[in-house]
């Protein structure tokens, strides 16, 4: 094989940097981003969960939570600003940091874990697929459903269960696979359409009793003991939480930023994650405890307040209101599916083979992936403790991160060699040793025994929520000592 054909292994149409014609996300298209990113079941009932279950001061949940989008949006500009500086993807940036081979594997890891949760959030959504799908059965013949074809079940699913999931996967892969383009599109109409959703839902509950539901509101603030010296561990774990939350988005987030059309406008569309933290809080505030309070009026709903919107909709006796929430909850979890697993997952998997697949077939092999997950979840992956497992390999993200912003800031100086960085000859500048940085891989594998001894040390478990950053600390400061001259 000739040193041309070599070469040509790591350059792929998708991978160069973004021509600047198509630089073409605003601030507004990044207020799209993260609103997905918490429109989701998960943010919804962490949320709602950190304000009406644990008994905190309202305020004290309210700073934590600020606190911890303002983390969020300090290390996404310092990881977004390359990406958009230079058009090129996260994995890609890697190589100046791990060296060409390092990127290849160990940005492999990025697409384990996002291949797997793209698996187990397909499963959560395919069950919006076959509730709609039982509704649908049932409104045109009730009794279809005591049927015994409906009645077997395979791996914990019936035929309704089979036939949602594969629906969901198919659905997914189909809309995910047509590049950037029609994925801000997505972005876009997703993080509207949620909150229009949510303002029906919102008005629904007001405009049913406005002083009821108000006060039902204002009777879930508790502002009690604000200057608590006490209150100071809650407001750490709560933004340690919610810092946790986004932490998956950081690493990957130069998937998104490489089209961002300068720097102003990426600070300012990070900031913007604030704005949909306080918007998105009110809303599901509002129809938690508006729901709640009505749902108390009835003695037998005494016992807890639901967090979860799909409990919630199982106590709502309106086809086309759960309908329509289902609805939105399907729109809302698949955006959030293609944000933090399908992008990433399809720009490290083409940097791994970048000659030989495109956008199209990494989305094609993801699909495939996500689909054996979905349906082993419930009746094996789910008992054998595969999340655990999970947060070991995402233990590596927080050294990633550390190292490719100390790499970039401090060392180089914000410079790149765009020739070398595709390039396999041994004299490129991110060659490095047979294509690995010794020095970044020993700094990133010491990041990741002091972060993930926060999943596995049962004495350490407590600074779990503190993972992320541990790792990037001990990697960043351990590779700036090893590296400055």
């Amino acid at each position: 094989m000739s040193p041309q054909k070599i070469k040509k292994n790591l350059t792929n149409w998708d991978l160069v940097s973004v021509n600047p014609n198509d630089k073409n996300w605003n601030w507004k298209d990044l207020f799209c981003f993260w609103g997905v990113n918490i429109q989701s079941v998960i943010g919804f009932s962490l949320i709602t969960s950190l304000y009406l279950i644990y008994n905190l001061n309202t305020f004290i949940v309210f700073i934590g939570t600020i606190l911890g989008a303002l983390l969020v949006y300090l290390f996404s500009n310092w990881i977004g600003k390359p990406s958009q500086k230079h058009g090129l993807p996260f994995v890609v940036l890697l190589r100046s940091s791990l060296g060409i081979k390092g990127a290849k594997y160990f940005g492999l890891i990025r697409f384990l874990v996002g291949v797997f949760l793209f698996g187990i959030q397909t499963y959560f959504l395919s069950k919006a697929f076959s509730y709609l799908i039982r509704i649908t059965i049932f409104l045109v013949e009730p009794t279809l459903l005591d049927q015994q074809i409906f009645l077997t079940f395979l791996l914990g699913m019936n035929l309704i269960d089979w036939v949602a999931i594969i629906v969901a996967v198919i659905f997914q892969g189909f809309l995910f696979s047509y590049g950037m383009n029609l994925n801000r599109k997505i972005i876009i109409f997703s993080a509207i359409a949620t909150y229009l959703g949510m303002l029906f839902f919102f008005l629904s509950i007001l405009l049913n009793d406005v002083k009821f539901t108000s006060q039902a509101f204002l009777d879930t603030l508790n502002m009690s003991n604000f200057f608590d010296k006490d209150n100071f561990g809650p407001l750490i774990t709560v933004t340690s939480t919610m810092f946790a939350y986004f932490s998956i988005l950081i690493l990957s987030f130069g998937d998104f930023s490489r089209y961002v059309k300068n720097e102003n406008q990426l600070k300012k569309g990070n900031l913007s994650l604030i704005l949909n933290l306080i918007i998105f809080s009110f809303f599901a505030l509002f129809i938690v405890s508006g729901m709640d309070a009505y749902l108390k009026l009835d003695p037998e709903n005494l016992s807890r307040i639901l967090t979860n919107p799909t409990d919630i909709i199982g106590k709502i006796d309106n086809l086309f209101i759960i309908t329509l929430a289902l609805i939105f909850i399907i729109i809302a979890s698949a955006s959030t599916n293609l944000i933090a697993n399908f992008i990433p997952s399809q720009y490290t998997l083409i940097n791994f083979l970048p000659f030989t697949l495109s956008i199209k077939s990494a989305g094609s092999i993801i699909t495939i992936i996500g689909f054996v997950v979905g349906i082993f979840w419930l009746t094996y992956l789910s008992q054998v403790g595969i999340l655990s497992i999970i947060d070991t390999f995402g233990a590596f993200f927080g050294p990633l991160f550390g190292i490719m912003i100390t790499d970039f800031y401090f060392l180089k100086k914000g410079k790149l060699n765009n020739k070398d960085i595709y390039s396999l000859e041994n004299n490129g500048v991110y060659y490095y040793s047979g294509g690995w940085h010794i020095k970044a891989i020993y700094s990133m594998m010491l990041g990741f025994i002091f972060s993930a001894s926060t999943i596995w040390n049962v004495n350490l478990m407590f600074l779990q929520p503190f993972s992320w950053v541990i790792g990037a600390l001990i990697a960043s400061l351990t590779y700036y000592l090893l590296t400055i001259k």
